[in-house]
């Protein structure tokens, strides 16, 4: 585990000092020195089909230092790459918060800063990781963790051995960096893993210990996932090789939330390789399960001209084309209403645990 970590660590330098002495080489040939940076827009990403996950294209944009609207970014990006080698040769790991402290300064001879906000130093930070094709985990930044497990699963968090199914009503909270040197699967008695949306719904799940009725693993994205959400579920994919469900809102921000997790984002295409899980099922909720499951109106949210375009824009998506998913969104968009798991709720607390997700499981009413 240490000489695979060494390893890795020791590519992540190389590409650092690559990209400086790439610059470095172009002032001694007395040029413009400039960085490659892989342009991050919709108009450079694509779906690939055969991997079912959203990819970045091959569009470069340069950064040149003799270039009056391009040298202050020149110089972010190797500020930023420099405290990160820093990092990686301490051994050192902090938060994206922390970099933008420890890289903001007010420039000698000047009232200029180096940067103002988190706001300018975060689109840096993806601008060196893609740069250099590293996860930014490995660049030793990590983001605030978000999301819970629990359940039928054992894992090896740096050293210590944990087991799921004694986490009590809180649950195991997810780390913001899960590679393979740092967490072990153990063991696994479950038979599928489900997704939650929202922490209210996953909370109502385990104390109702759905995770130890039904033998599975239950986890909570707490709204839209994050990277390291996104990555321990790729991971639980590849190596538990057990289904995945996904239960979110019937809305479509509800369904962006099962497109990030199943195809990737387009904010971060160039990562998609380590975080999208093709194989990903929607449980729900549906836009039929009104009618399906006798729900009263009393779970209708009319929809606003925000949720409609957004469904239509989610609509038009590549991926989304299969005509078991246009079915489902214009339900969506015929009913007027979405709907919030939460309001399973109208029907007695524990349906959603007793009833709604145990017939949707059994009658396989689910979409891929």
């Amino acid at each position: 585990m240490a000489k695979a970590k060494a390893t890795r660590e020791s590519k992540t330098l190389e590409k650092i000092e690559q990209l400086a002495f790439k610059a470095l080489g172009s002032v001694r040939a007395g040029k413009n020195p400039a960085v490659e940076i892989p342009v991050r827009s919709l108009s450079n990403v694509h779906f690939n089909s055969e991997k079912g996950i959203i990819e970045l294209g091959d569009r470069m944009a340069e950064r040149e230092f003799f270039n009056t609207n391009m040298a202050k970014k020149f110089m972010q990006t190797f500020l930023v790459a420099n405290a990160c080698r820093t990092l990686v040769q301490e051994g050192k790991t902090i938060s994206i918060r922390q970099l933008f402290y420890k890289t903001k300064h007010t420039m000698k001879g000047s009232s200029e800063n180096t940067f103002e906000t988190q706001q300018d130093s975060d689109p840096i930070i993806e601008d060196v990781e893609v740069a250099m094709e590293a996860l930014r985990e490995e660049l030793h930044l990590f983001a605030n963790r978000r999301g819970l497990i629990v359940g039928q699963l054992t894992v090896n968090d740096a050293g210590d051995q944990i087991d799921l199914r004694r986490m009590g009503r809180g649950g195991w909270g997810i780390p913001s960096i899960c590679e393979d040197d740092s967490l072990k699967f153990v063991r696994c008695d479950a038979e599928y893993i489900l997704v939650v949306e929202k922490q209210a719904i996953w909370h109502r799940l385990n104390e109702d210990r759905f995770w130890e009725k039904h033998k599975c693993i239950l986890m909570t994205t707490e709204g839209q996932a994050a990277r390291g959400a996104r990555r321990m579920l790729q991971r639980m994919s590849g190596e538990l090789k057990i289904p995945i469900y996904v239960l979110v809102d019937s809305d479509p921000w509800g369904l962006y939330i099962y497109s990030v997790l199943k195809r990737g984002s387009i904010n971060l295409a160039y990562e998609g390789m380590r975080m999208a899980v093709p194989s990903v099922r929607y449980l729900g909720m549906s836009a039929s399960d009104f009618q399906k499951f006798d729900l009263s109106s009393a779970v209708q949210i009319k929809l606003n001209k925000e949720d409609i375009a957004r469904a239509k824009q989610i609509r038009g998506y590549e991926w989304f084309q299969e005509k078991r998913w246009q079915n489902e969104i214009d339900t969506l968009l015929a009913n007027g209403f979405k709907m919030e798991l939460d309001g399973l709720l109208t029907k007695e607390t524990s349906f959603i645990s007793d009833e709604y997700v145990p017939k949707k499981l059994r009658d396989k009413d689910w979409l891929v």
